[in-house]
């Protein structure tokens, strides 16, 4: 998600009259597998994403390239939600409002998204183990993990919610006790 805060001013109503179409719809979820399926293409795909943010390609040019690429792929709201986002030139926050837009769907759903980095994948089994924890301690419905692997922890791995951050890697711990260590010496 883009840490531009004007960008994520735009991306909000944007993402909220999404939300709020495919509810009323009933496509969220079709439109909500659309989104996670774009933002892959589009990390993916670098030259796609520098064409769509190019100014200076024209509106209609965007618009085929989409039609090509895209309609027949994707559902009949998303593709045309792309399209207004290619006619208002705002395509360019396209992440920004897929991910605001799957934010709302998440907490519609009661599905929290948890940041992991970790030094080595986890087991199916600690993956499961771990997403049960997270449930009890966010009363969750349903945990989506993003885990993200860090050599720099050492070991162990650090957890990002919305608003905490629990560091349980080796690295943090030892730091703790280079801390301690001081303070001790000090006296």
């Amino acid at each position: 998600m883009s840490s531009n805060p004007s960008a994520l001013r735009i991306a909000n109503p944007y993402a909220r009259a999404l939300f709020d179409y495919t509810l009323k719809k009933n496509v969220m979820h079709k439109v909500t597998l659309d989104m996670h399926d774009l933002i892959s293409l589009l990390n993916q795909s670098e030259d796609l994403t520098q064409y769509l943010n190019n100014p200076i390609i024209r509106v209609e040019r965007k618009e085929e390239i989409l039609k090509k690429i895209l309609k027949s792929r994707l559902n009949e709201e998303t593709f045309k939600f792309l399209m207004v986002l290619i006619k208002r030139e705002r395509i360019s926050i396209f992440e920004d409002i897929a991910n605001t837009y799957l934010q709302l769907v998440y907490q519609l759903a009661s599905i929290k998204t948890i940041e992991i980095s970790t030094t080595c994948a986890f087991t199916h089994k600690q993956k499961n183990k771990l997403t049960q924890k997270l449930k009890k301690l966010t009363n969750a419905k349903e945990i989506k993990l993003l885990v993200t692997i860090d050599s720099s922890l050492i070991g162990g791995f650090l957890i990002k919610t919305n608003s905490r951050v629990i560091d349980l890697s080796v690295k943090n711990q030892l730091k703790k006790i280079a801390s301690h260590l001081d303070s001790v010496l000090e006296i």
